[in-house]
């Protein structure tokens, strides 16, 4: 193990992945050496190792990078695209929808678009409503397209690691606030599958959903419940979609109780349709409605005051469990 920072840990699983296999390549706005290395350096030092031809630089243009990485991903390659901001993909949403999560099936199985596409966002940060969106829901509402959010330097690896590798487009969620957090991560290979949840912490009387940066204070709120005899368990989702469904009615059938802890707008969110599986599956079996805790229906604030009464806490999580728990 050493200690980096997530944004460190992302590009050990780019260059490590490069070193690997010579068909993966990264492409976006400065991602090379001579414009930097990318906003917040995940490719650094990249282009210098690996050669200009497969770490390219791109023009201001969401379209032309996501439609040069398709199109290379059909060819052959393993191309790892960067959207600076999330907020931006909306720019690229053709290219996304319409043709990289359709082809496989409208090809009868024949071409696979092996693509990542890396993107980042997070609010909290004061960068205002076209920059801190979290809009997980629309892609994970797209059918062939795979959503991953790490929430540890060491997911970020591993899970990046594997989007590289998987043979469907991945869409890998970075927070503009966790890429300089630090924690542990593995050296060498480290591949953690998608579409499994990680069961943080075991417990018996409710269970707690979350994924990206509301797990730093899901982890926290947990182990203070902890100390007054309240056992909590604590899933990260790390993949969206595919969701695993299994680790979480497994969970709930157990502890009864459910509260959903995600950073986006709670209005048809991820939250919602977790919360309607464990309503479908598990209605008669659970001792309370589930809980959801999301940013309510409005576009992210500029002012740091307004942006902090929008966002998740320590306080609204625990309120959210003790409604659970009566």
């Amino acid at each position: 193990m050493i200690k980096v920072t997530a944004a460190e840990a992302a590009r050990m699983a780019i260059e490590e992945a490069m070193a690997a296999d010579p068909t993966v390549i990264a492409l976006g706005e400065e991602v090379a050496d001579p414009e930097g290395g990318g906003i917040r350096k995940v490719t650094k030092g990249l282009s210098t190792r690996f050669g200009a031809d497969r770490v390219k630089s791109t023009p201001i243009s969401e379209q032309a990078i996501m439609g040069a990485a398709v199109g290379a991903a059909i060819a052959g390659m393993r191309p790892v695209a960067e959207i600076m901001l999330m907020n931006f993909m909306t720019l690229a949403l053709d290219q996304l929808v319409n043709h990289a999560a359709k082809i496989r099936y409208m090809s009868g199985g024949a071409t696979s678009v092996p693509l990542t596409v890396r993107t980042m966002t997070g609010a909290g940060r004061s960068l205002g409503g076209q920059h801190s969106d979290m809009v997980e829901a629309w892609l994970a509402h797209t059918p062939g397209l795979k959503v991953v959010v790490p929430s540890t330097p060491a997911d970020y690896k591993g899970l990046l690691y594997s989007c590289i590798f998987d043979d469907d487009p991945c869409v890998f969620v970075e927070n503009s606030i966790h890429l300089s957090a630090r924690g542990d991560v593995p050296v060498g290979l480290h591949a953690i599958p998608l579409g499994k949840a990680h069961i943080v912490r075991p417990g018996a009387d409710v269970t707690i959903i979350s994924y990206g940066r509301p797990m730093d204070d899901v982890k926290k709120v947990a182990e203070s419940l902890g100390e007054e005899g309240i056992s909590v368990e604590v899933i990260d989702l790390r993949t969206i979609s595919p969701l695993d469904e299994a680790a979480i009615l497994n969970s709930v059938a157990k502890t009864k109780r459910a509260v959903i802890v995600h950073e986006a707008v709670r209005s048809f969110g991820v939250g919602a349709e977790i919360a309607a599986r464990i309503h479908e599956h598990l209605f008669g079996e659970l001792a309370a409605p589930v809980q959801r805790l999301g940013m309510p229906y409005t576009p992210v604030p500029f002012s740091s005051a307004l942006e902090k009464t929008i966002l998740w806490s320590p306080e609204k999580i625990t309120a959210a469990i003790r409604k659970t728990l009566g």
